[in-house]
C-alpha cells in the first residue's frame, strides 16, 4: 500500500534527500509531492559546469542539488510541482509510461491534453511540460517527475545553459497550463 506525503518544506537539499532516504532507508512504497524554492537540479553524470550558468544562480541565490536520477538539468521554482514515485520495481513493465499515465489522465481529466512522448516526457501540442527519472535500488524504482505550471522561463532560461535547438523544439517557454 501506497503512502502519501505532501509538506511545505521548499527546500532542495531536503526535498531531494527526503527521496533518497525513502528509496534507500524506509521501507515501504510512497507518492510524495513537493514544490521547492528556486533551484536547478542536475542529473547524477551531468556536467554542471556546461549546463548550469554559475554566475546567474550564484547572483540569484538559486541553489544547485544533484539528484540520484540521471537526465538533464532542470529548473524548479514555487510555480512548478514535483512527484515521486517508490513503488517495486518490475523489469518487464514500461515503467516511464507507468508512472506518467496517472499524471497524464489528471490533466486530461482537466481539459488539458497531454500526452507521452519520447522516452520519459509529458507533452501538451508537441511542448515538454514534464520531464521524468528513474533510479532502481534492490527490488524499489523510484520515478520522479516536474510539472511546468507558471515558472518564470526568463529565470529558468538564465540559470541554465541547454542545447539552444532542444529547448526551442521540446520545450513550452509561456503558461501552457491555464485551469
Amino acid at each position: 500500500m501506497f503512502k502519501f506525503i505532501s509538506h511545505d518544506i521548499h527546500n532542495a537539499y531536503f526535498n531531494l534527500a527526503s527521496e533518497e532516504y525513502l528509496l534507500k532507508i524506509k521501507g515501504g512504497y510512497y507518492f510524495y509531492l513537493w514544490v521547492n524554492e528556486p533551484a536547478v537540479i542536475v542529473g547524477i553524470n551531468q556536467n554542471t559546469l556546461a549546463e548550469v550558468n554559475l554566475q546567474y544562480v550564484d547572483k540569484n541565490d538559486i541553489k544547485v542539488v544533484r539528484r540520484l536520477t540521471g537526465g538533464g538539468a532542470v529548473y524548479h521554482d514555487l510555480e512548478n510541482i514535483c512527484y515521486t514515485v517508490i513503488a517495486p520495481y518490475n523489469q518487464n513493465e514500461d515503467n516511464y509510461k507507468k508512472f506518467t499515465a496517472p499524471v497524464i489522465e489528471y490533466l486530461n481529466s482537466l481539459g488539458v491534453k497531454a500526452e507521452f512522448s519520447g522516452r520519459n516526457d509529458i507533452t501538451v501540442d508537441g511542448k515538454k511540460i514534464s520531464g521524468n527519472a528513474q533510479t532502481i535500488v534492490g527490488d524499489k524504482i523510484m520515478h520522479h517527475g516536474t510539472l511546468l505550471f507558471k515558472t518564470n522561463m526568463e529565470v529558468l532560461e538564465g540559470a541554465l545553459k541547454p542545447n539552444k535547438l532542444k529547448v526551442e523544439s521540446k520545450y513550452l517557454y509561456r503558461n501552457i497550463l491555464k485551469f
